[in-house]
């Protein structure tokens, strides 16, 4: 009562209050601003963008410690940042990828390394298949409601890949797969929420891909950008440092408390943080059973994003373009690109350690994981110039209270059938935003701009600005980045399976028996 009388006494309401100063937050606010809304923003940090962080110094220039890929069909990152002055720039990949397996460097060009053992090229291709098959038939919106859900949901990816593939390099490629796209394991992720992940991205290809795909581009002058030129344009209307502690709707208009005992009253709020973040907010009254089941069961992913910086982008010497795919459980790094600036300065090599190697090399000192991501890439890229780097950054998401580690909040095995559904239902005057309750491209930038805006769409809806229908929108294609539709040859339609092949092969052979058989008969009747 105490809190209610003295946020009242400060004089001022909002209209809306929104809970974090990431993309998504930014976003709402914004869109909620132009629709002369009077909207604050709160954010925990002493800086905005969530998780997307540049950092910039000497040795750098800039350089994104966090989210940083777009690509086509990304749409609405891809406007926003138009209208923000924001450039993209495409990822180097002129030259040749490598692929590292069994302690030898594969050079290739492509999205997915070639497979030259005709069995393991079935197993791949009907891999890659069959997720996107089953992906059609999840709903992007509402994934619980798919034909299969509760069987899919039951199972694990590990699950999925062991009924599958038969070969283990299909099987080790596909454990990749799913640590490289959400920094977790095939063992802890449910299938369906895996599936439907990859669908609303655009299919294995769109997600996977640097060309055409989600990695093709980055912003000239880092992704920290969006958010901070968002945060100009709000001026005053951010506050950093505020993290929300309490959000009271007992009463007629909800009050907002922060750490340091600021009272914020409002109409509306926006929550715009992970999921499992709010569980570190006391409400008023306690949020519904299945909100506060769901925010206790979505873990966020792990990964340490490393950057190494050369003299010279020795790599390119031999025809290598800086991206690798490595299989190998010793190497703290699964995959690299090329991070060099788009006018050749400052080159750099990127990679990720994820998963079980990001909390397996965080115990490691800074130094000695320095080093052997060098030794790694002098191994891999056959070059002792990997071991003079210049200058080398690094940032563990898994250690930054405010995000809980990236990219992103993952569904476990049962989850998103029993409480996904409430993912994006408001709480009475809580509407709720942030990159997981995106429909597509869900993970991404692309994703907490899409959220962000259609929850801020929904307050206006409440306050009567929006009409019920137009809280969703169809983004047009971005003319700047337009998007090659992805197609499959009639091989990669038509080729059976391992054990659609060895089924072919065993009708072959009792065809042949049966014939044989049927030969000698007819000899031994005739004689």
């Amino acid at each position: 009562m105490a809190s209610r009388e003295k946020a009242s006494n400060s004089g001022h309401m909002f209209d809306v209050v929104v809970i974090g100063g990431g993309i998504s937050g930014l976003s709402a606010a914004k869109l909620l601003a132009e629709h002369e809304t009077d909207v604050l923003v709160l954010e925990a940090r002493d800086r905005v963008g969530g998780r997307t962080h540049t950092v910039r110094n000497e040795h750098v220039n800039y350089v994104d410690v966090g989210g940083a890929y777009v690509g086509p069909t990304q749409n609405k990152i891809l406007r926003l940042s138009k209208e923000l002055g924001i450039e993209t720039y495409k990822v180097n990949v002129s030259e040749r990828l490598v692929q590292y397996v069994k302690g030898r460097t594969y050079p290739f060009r492509g999205a997915f390394p070639p497979v030259w053992n005709p069995i393991a090229y079935l197993d791949y291709n009907n891999l890659w298949r069959t997720l996107d098959n089953m992906g059609k038939e999840i709903p992007a919106d509402a994934p619980w409601q798919a034909p299969h859900a509760e069987e899919w949901d039951k199972m694990t990816m590990k699950d999925l890949i062991d009924k599958i593939c038969w070969t283990k390099t299909a099987r080790q490629f596909a454990s990749l797969f799913i640590n490289i796209n959400v920094t977790s394991e095939p063992h802890e992720v449910s299938a369906l929420w895996f599936l439907w992940y990859v669908k609303q991205c655009g299919g294995t290809m769109r997600i996977f891909s640097v060309t055409n795909g989600g990695q093709e581009r980055k912003f000239v002058g880092g992704s920290g950008q969006v958010s901070e030129r968002i945060m100009d344009l709000l001026g005053d209307r951010v506050k950093l440092k505020h993290p929300v502690t309490c959000v009271d709707q007992s009463g007629d208009n909800v009050i907002i408390e922060t750490l340091n005992h600021e009272l914020y009253e409002c109409r509306y709020v926006i929550s715009a943080i992970p999921p499992t973040l709010t569980a570190k907010i006391h409400f008023r009254p306690e949020l519904p059973v299945e909100r506060n089941q769901l925010i206790q069961r979505l873990p966020m992913g792990s990964v340490i994003k490393c950057m190494m910086y050369y003299k010279e982008a020795f790599w390119k010497k031999k025809d290598y373009c800086g991206c690798m795919i490595i299989e190998d459980e010793e190497a703290p790094i699964s995959i690299t690109l090329d991070d060099t600036k788009p006018d050749g300065s400052v080159p750099a090599i990127m990679g990720f350690i994820l998963a079980r190697k990001a909390e397996q090399f965080a115990k490691l000192h800074k130094e000695i994981r320095k080093r052997k991501i060098c030794e790694l890439f002098a191994k891999v890229l056959g070059s002792q110039e990997a071991l003079q780097p210049v200058h080398y950054e690094e940032k563990n998401w898994c250690e930054e209270q405010y995000s809980g580690g990236c990219y992103t909040a993952y569904f476990p095995p049962g989850i998103m059938t029993q409480f996904g559904r409430v993912i994006r239902q408001p709480v009475g005057k809580i509407y709720f935003a942030g990159t997981e309750t995106a429909t597509q491209w869900s993970g991404y930038m692309d994703g907490a701009v899409q959220a962000g805006e259609r929850a801020a769409r929904e307050v206006l809806n409440a306050l009567g600005k929006v009409a019920k229908k137009d809280i969703w929108v169809q983004e047009p294609e971005s003319k700047d980045v337009p998007a090659v539709e992805i197609t499959q040859t009639f091989w990669e339609r038509n080729l059976p399976s391992v054990s659609g092949l060895l089924k072919i092969i065993g009708f072959s052979t009792s065809v042949t028996a049966l014939w044989i058989v049927a030969y000698k008969f007819r000899l031994l009747a005739r004689s």
